[in-house]
């Protein structure tokens, strides 16, 4: 039995799968073949091994590939040796095939007979010499008999034919082998490329196929890859480059994608693929994310549309609210984007289809792609800038591809094809500015305001309320915030009410499934600050055959959001007309004649046959409610009705509108949309707020009060969207985001198919009696309307873990340091009805106990709690030294959280010994690092996955934004992503700074549970990290709007045996150590735990309640009545009342009962605990949905075999890369450093080397704090292209001084110091014009200067907080966040300048007059400096411009120098509006 089928029966899904990747290209731009390039790329490949994983036997990776331009002399010369007879039109192509003799036949056999029956004549099969020493263990175990097939063309057919022949012909064969052959792979068949590729490390590549150190295979092109998955059971064929491209990075919308390619190929007509069904489906629904992005370009090239139309059809750039984009490409892209969603998400792809060879990145710019020009007609691509070794003097240009940009060569003419080009060649293709004005309406309010909403009386109002579960909190809480604010409500503490499977309530059907999101392996996106990705454009309209362009294509309607008012939904179902032609399904049913299930069955029919008979709006309607019917729950209906049109290959002939009085919140619009609604209107929603004003709770009109629910529902799609990385709506349309928590097969089968659900649950029976009960319920006019009581404690509303019973006797007992008032507290928890899946798992009724005296003692199950991460800022500072206290007088760890420390503590009673970095950065610097025994990163918060933190203006306090280096009174919100972690090997790099930084300290990574968190904990161990935290969605939160604390996010129950099953399976268990938090109370929450996986526990709001806490759900308003969670020095003196011993009271109870349980069961220590699934036995549940749940597949672990560890084995989980350079130089410097005397020290770099600075500025900070060196004590000359993360963590009197360029994240974290990289000398090209360093340079920078005479990439200075910073360009987003320090751009920006921006300020020099509508203006305004006032910063510009040419040379700053009063008046002052003028140069 493999690994992989150990987790047979287990939470493990093979789609969980992720990779992530370094790429590249190389091409001889004149089109000459040669070795040297071959080779070249094959070392260039080498050079980024770092950017892939290597398994423990050091000679197994993830994957690693080359596709080649056809090496025609070599083939030619190697099937001559083997007795072939090539024709003058050819092609050529590994095959893999399986080690089973008879299968293999058979697959050659069956390729033989599909290329003869296209006319074609297969040559014969090559025995390709493979070298298998070169392999690892799991590498070997997987080893296809590799040869390589020639397939012959007749001279008459077109070269273009020939290729469509060889592409029908593999796709039957591949049809027809598959099932049977999983072995069975052609990595390419072309007469243009050939692809070597395999399960090696980069350096064994040609030793693995000798052919590629032949000094006959020469090629003017390769495209090369090396992979980071997941998992340590990659596939030989999943390696890249696939047939066309090689893909760094992660399509979110993937479930989607397949989806809608499946519904679209019913669309697909071509006359060059004369049977579509031959090829059909186009895309393989297994695979990896990139896999099916190669098939769909194929599938797209193949059936005639031009490669860059192709890859503008999927990998579109931000085109709706860019501003200054011509007309006519944009037009373009509007008029292709309602026949194929983005394929959206981090992309960095490098293709070729052997004439072309190209590079294309994402919308927004999310993978690195920087590109060298060389005057011997060279272009290199690649993820790294200086992966082969080219002389300085002969470089013509070195630049970055730029978000959403496409960069090519075109080898057939030698001429290299800039962005600019490749648009305007597409842009006048056709007149689709002309078409689209002629055929597009727009539905817009001012068209139809004339309709005037229907509105119910007070009776009827309530009934609809009543039978679709609105509640008197729902509608104060939510639905009024809504309509008056115009964004969602914000609340506090998180959510510690039953998943709704376990609830004894009346749920609704969204609260069954839990939003998905990005981490580690992808990146959310903020969608306010990053408004300009985003976008909510919807159309209507049947879709047309996409390999046609025809006016007829231009038809739609186009509304700007899908949230619907009365006036849009009337006018879009009054349409005259075959093209909008409408109909509506009524949703109510009669359960007295049919059942819920069959009602269903009922409406797909009558919607497949309505498509059929040519209706194209269908609205699916549960209006028409009557005493004796029953609604079907929108949701159900939406997600048939859908998948049945699918099935029916109808689906893009109609748009689905859901007219509906169940989508009242963000993630109900959410849920319909992610399953497949083109549109809804929420009716009810509407009616409930005339309520609200009819009753005086909202004062604002109608219209503006629906205006401003509709604004809110907008700002709650885009959330919810950006959460999972995603900017579109259209590709999340259909995408079904989610994990299904309590829902039964049988309707996920109907209803939700393709969606992850792992425990079963409720069934149509269960959601029927539901809505019985609603009804009967609704239709009683004596019941008034519920209170609700899912979002506070409500009496007799839905239960609450933290309910007033259990908090008051939490304090009782830990205020008196009582144990028996404890076990009282334990029983409440530990007896109350089912709230979490846990409490479906009891400890073995059997055991045999033992004395407690044989039970290992509490001081070292003390060792295992931490208290959570919470930040100084959230708590008071009196609360954050409470817990910091009394975590190190016990012998655990507590976390600081991401606000930073006060350096004060450092060293005493009150440091938390877990230093967290998150991705707002606050106060992380080297003493802060260096002061720590774990650094932990946290990519998400259990309470809000897929969002940053926000700290409140009014918790700002002087001391606050002193720790976090920003402004008090302005508040501070960290961005959805760590903007250094956009992919796995991202995350792997800032483990290896903080390694760096601090060799001592062990890092961890904090994740939160959702569906695959286990196949990202093996990518973060084979990233080399030490701890791993899972976190559960009932954890607690500061500040979070409303519908990220209820719906996002999975039991940690589930996460963590996931987790622990998968890390187990992949061999990497005894690497890392499994913490788990969220929710927990009690020790027999600990022994669960521990039985799951975990070995070790992290507490939050338990310790918080025991410091005086009451549970109110006001931090976020600063006004925390017991003084634990404000900044009001006045609350904090008067009320807190906390104190160490009360929290050390409360672990040392929880470690005390921990002990007797173990006892109990016979366990004498904690290691015999952890993993022993065998001590839990699952309980039958206590309602008819509780019965129905199916959780063995968390306690299953039986295939995989007991010698695998079920916990940690080793110290540490120490990298590959041993940062020799870096070693040396700490060598070379630390006498220095500790007697402060000067030193200068002289290197030469390469892009291996990376996190340069780091292991001096640990240094440093250890032996002299924050104070560091004097100025320039220790000064680093280094010459070449450096790797990642230069000067990381740069520390007070540390210089680095670079003749080179750099990759990515310069300086990031730097807190003192000196930057400064300038070009070679032997360099003649453009400086200013070229890119010298990478993307998010600066990233939490709080003090030092960077001078960087050349161009920064995308998001420099991204929440810079201290440094002053020269560069000569930069791309998007420059100075997002800032919040500190000074940026001067001596020459033009991207798009989206200054977003987020809340403190410091800018000096930009707008070279080309654009950076006016550049610039983001909502929290900025920009000043010219020629007028007099402006004296001193012309004075301040000037001297920081001449310190800058006196440290690089810079050509661009001497020039303006020299014409200064010129040169200023195209200076902007950039600066925060809520910042004056004249404080700026004060500070």
């Amino acid at each position: 039995m493999d690994r992989q089928s150990w987790l047979d029966g287990t939470l493990y899904r093979p789609d969980f799968e992720r990779d992530s990747c370094g790429f590249g290209l190389m091409a001889q731009m004149d089109d000459k073949p040669s070795h040297y390039l071959v080779q070249t790329a094959i070392s260039s490949l080498a050079c980024l091994t770092h950017r892939g994983a290597v398994a423990a036997d050091g000679k197994s990776g993830d994957g690693c590939g080359l596709l080649f331009k056809k090496p025609d002399a070599f083939l030619r010369a190697v099937a001559e040796e083997a007795g072939f007879t090539l024709a003058k039109q050819y092609a050529a192509s590994l095959v893999f095939l399986n080690q089973d003799a008879q299968l293999a036949q058979t697959a050659r056999d069956r390729l033989k007979a599909e290329m003869q029956a296209e006319g074609l004549t297969l040559a014969g099969f090559r025995k390709v010499p493979v070298n298998p020493d070169a392999c690892g263990e799991y590498a070997l175990a997987n080893l296809p008999v590799i040869e390589q097939v020639f397939v012959n063309c007749p001279d008459d057919v077109s070269e273009a034919i020939f290729q469509r022949k060889l592409f029908i012909a593999r796709r039957r064969t591949e049809k027809a082998i598959g099932p049977a052959d999983k072995a069975f792979y052609l990595p390419s068949l072309s007469s243009k490329v050939i692809s070597y590729k395999g399960l090696v490390l980069p350096a064994n590549l040609p030793v693995f196929y000798p052919d590629l150190k032949d000094e006959r295979f020469a090629s003017s092109l390769v495209v090369y890859h090396q992979r980071f998955s997941t998992n340590t059971w990659p596939e030989w064929k999943l390696a890249q480059p696939f047939r066309y491209l090689a893909h760094n990075g992660e399509i979110n919308t993937l479930q989607g994608n397949r989806n809608w390619s499946r519904a679209r190929e019913m669309k697909f007509l071509s006359t060059l693929i004369p049977n579509m069904d031959d090829v059909r489906p186009l895309v393989s629904a297994t695979g990896s994310d990139s896999l099916s992005l190669d098939n769909m370009l194929e599938g797209l090239v193949m059936g005639g549309v031009p490669l860059f139309r192709a890859l503008r059809l999927m990998i579109p750039p931000a085109w709706q609210n860019v501003n200054d984009m011509d007309p006519d490409l944009k037009a373009f892209y509007e008029y292709n984007s309602m026949h194929m969603e983005p394929w959206d998400g981090p992309a960095g792809i490098v293709l070729t289809d052997g004439r072309y060879g190209a590079c294309v990145l994402d919308r927004n710019g999310l993978r690195p792609a920087r590109y060298v020009v060389t005057k011997d007609r060279f272009l290199t691509i690649a993820s790294e800038v200086g992966v082969w070794n080219y002389a300085p003097e002969n470089v013509l240009a070195k630049g970055r591809i730029k978000p959403g940009q496409i960069l090519a060569i075109d080898l057939e003419t030698g001429k290299l094809l800039l962005p600019e080009e490749i648009d305007a060649d597409l842009a006048k293709a056709h007149p689709y500015r002309q078409w689209l004005k002629d055929n597009v309406r727009y539905l817009e309010s001012s068209l139809t305001k004339s309709e005037t909403m229907p509105l119910l009386d007070a009776d009827s109002a309530l009934q609809y309320q009543k039978l679709f579960n609105v509640t008197f909190e729902e509608r104060d809480q939510v639905i009024r915030v809504l309509a008056e604010d115009g964004q969602e409500a914000i609340g506090s503490m998180g959510d510690d009410t039953p998943m709704a499977v376990l609830s004894r309530q009346v749920r609704s059907p969204f609260d069954y499934l839990r939003q998905q999101f990005a981490q580690v392996t992808n990146p959310p996106i903020d969608p306010i600050r990053e408004a300009i990705v985003m976008s909510l454009k919807t159309c209507f309209g049947p879709e047309r055959n996409l390999f046609d362009e025809t006016p007829q294509h231009a038809r739609r309607i186009e509304t700007h959001s899908p949230v619907l008012t009365h006036d849009k939904f009337v006018y879009l179902t009054q349409q005259t007309g075959d093209e909008y032609k409408s109909i509506t399904l009524d949703l109510n049913y009669d359960p007295a004649q049919t059942s819920l299930k069959a009602a269903l069955i009922d409406l797909t029919r009558k919607a497949v046959e309505a498509v059929k008979q040519g209706y194209v709006i269908v609205v699916l309607s549960d209006r028409a409610i009557a005493k004796g019917k029953l609604p079907i729950h929108a949701l159900f209906a939406v997600g048939a009705v859908h998948h049945a049109l699918i099935n029916a290959g109808l689906r893009c002939n109609s748009n689905i509108v859901a007219e509906t009085g169940t989508a009242r919140d963000p993630h109900h619009f959410g849920c319909l949309i992610g399953y497949g609604a083109t549109a809804v209107y929420p009716y009810l929603a509407y009616q409930a707020i005339n309520d609200l004003i009819r009753t005086k709770e909202i004062t604002q009109t109608l219209e503006d009060a629906i205006a401003h629910f509709v604004k809110g529902i907008n700002k709650g799609l885009l959330k919810i969207t950006s959460k999972m990385g995603i900017s579109t709506i259209a590709s999340y349309r259909g995408g079904q985001l989610f994990e299904a928590v309590g829902v039964h097969e049988s309707v996920i089968d109907l209803c939700l198919p393709g969606t992850v659900s792992r425990v079963s649950g409720a069934d149509f029976d269960d959601f029927e009696s539901d809505q019985q009960q609603l009804a009967k319920y609704a239709f009683n006019p004596v019941k008034p309307l519920s209170q609700g009581g899912l979002l506070k404690y409500i009496f007799g509303g839905e239960y609450h873990a933290y309910n007033p019973d259990v908090v008051m006797q939490l304090q009782k007992a830990v205020q008196n340091g009582d144990y028996d008032e404890y076990k009282k507290y334990a029983e409440y928890v530990n007896t109350r009805p089912v709230a979490m899946l846990r409490d479906l798992m009891q400890l073995q009724a059997d055991a045999t106990p033992i004395p407690l005296e044989q039970v290992e003692p509490i001081e070292k199950i003390l060792k295992r709690f931490d208290s959570a991460g919470m930040s100084l800022g959230a708590l008071s500072p009196e609360a954050h030294e409470a817990l910091a206290e009394a975590m190190n007088r016990l012998g655990g760890r507590s976390n600081s959280g991401e606000g930073g420390e006060d350096p004060a503590r450092y060293g005493t009673v009150k440091m938390s010994k877990i230093k967290q970095v998150a991705s707002g950065r606050f106060g992380v610097t080297p003493h802060y690092l260096v002061n720590a025994e774990v650094l932990q990163i946290k990519i998400a918060q259990g309470a809000k996955p897929g969002e940053g933190g926000q700290l409140p203006g009014d918790k700002v306090s002087p001391m606050i934004a002193k720790l976090r280096c920003a402004k008090p009174g302005v508040s501070l919100i960290s961005p959805p992503p760590h903007h250094d972690i956009y992919s796995i090997e991202d995350l792997a790099q800032l483990i290896f700074d903080l390694k760096q930084v601090n060799p001592q300290a062990l890092v961890s990574v904090k994740l939160v549970a959702e569906p695959g968190v286990g196949t990202v904990a093996a990518g973060v161990a084979k990233a080399y990290a030490d701890l791993i935290t899972i976190s559960g969605y009932d954890g607690g939160t500061g500040a979070s709007p409303l519908t990220s604390v209820k719906y996002a996010g999975t039991p940690w129950e589930l996460g963590l045996s996931e987790a622990q099953q998968v890390l187990r399976a992949n061999g990497l268990r005894g690497r890392v150590r499994v913490q788990t938090d969220g929710g927990l109370k009690t020790g027999l929450d600990v022994i669960k735990a521990a039985i799951l996986g975990a070995e070790s526990f992290g507490f939050g709001t338990g310790p918080m309640v025991a410091l005086g806490c009451k549970y109110l759900r006001i931090c976020h308003l600063n006004n925390c009545a017991t003084g634990v969670a404000t900044q009001d020095a006045k609350l904090r003196q008067k009320y807190f009342i906390g104190l160490p011993q009360m929290v050390m009271n409360y672990f040392t109870f929880i470690a005390q009962e921990t002990r007797e349980l173990m006892a109990s069961i016979g366990v004498r220590s904690m290691e015999e605990l952890i993993g022993r699934v065998d001590l839990l036995q699952l309980m039958p549940g206590e309602t008819p949905r509780q019965h129905k749940l199916d959780l063995k597949a968390l306690l299953d672990q039986k295939h995989i075999p007991d010698s695998v560890p079920k916990f940690c084995v080793d110290a540490r989980n120490p990298s590959f890369d041993k940062g020799e350079l870096a070693e040396q130089m700490v060598v070379d410097a630390l006498p220095a450093i500790k007697a402060k005397q000067a030193l200068t020290l002289t290197y030469k770099v390469r892009n291996v080397n990376r996190s340069i600075g780091a292991r001096l500025s640990g240094e440093i900070a250890r032996a002299h704090g924050a104070l560091g060196l004097p100025d320039d004590c220790l000064h680093v000359k280094l010459s070449g292209s450096a790797g990642q993360s230069f000067g990381v963590w740069n520390a007070q009197g540390l210089t680095l001084e670079l003749s080179g360029d750099a990759n990515d994240y310069v300086g990031k974290g730097m807190a003192g110091g000196r930057i400064v990289i300038y070009p070679p000398s032997q360099s003649d090209f453009v400086a200013h014009s070229n890119v010298i360093i990478g993307n998010t340079c600066l990233y939490g920078a709080t003090g030092g200067k960077l001078n960087a005479a050349g161009m920064a990439g995308e998001r420099f200075g991204v929440r810079n907080s201290g440094c002053v910073a020269v560069v000569e360009g930069a791309g998007d987003h420059c100075c997002e966040y800032m919040t500190g320090g000074c940026v001067i751009v001596l020459g033009n920006t991207g798009l989206n300048f200054g977003a987020g921006m809340t403190g410091g300020f800018s000096m930009v020099y707008d070279e080309d007059g654009h950076f006016a509508r550049r610039y983001n203006n909502e929290l900025i305004d920009i000043h010219r400096i020629t007028n007099e006032s402006m004296e001193e910063y012309r004075q301040f510009l000037r001297e920081k411009i001449a310190e800058h040419v006196k440290l690089t040379g810079s050509q661009r700053g001497q020039q303006m120098l020299a014409d200064f009063d010129n040169a200023v008046a195209k200076f902007y002052l950039v600066k925060p509006k809520a910042v004056k003028l004249d404080s700026l140069l004060k500070d």
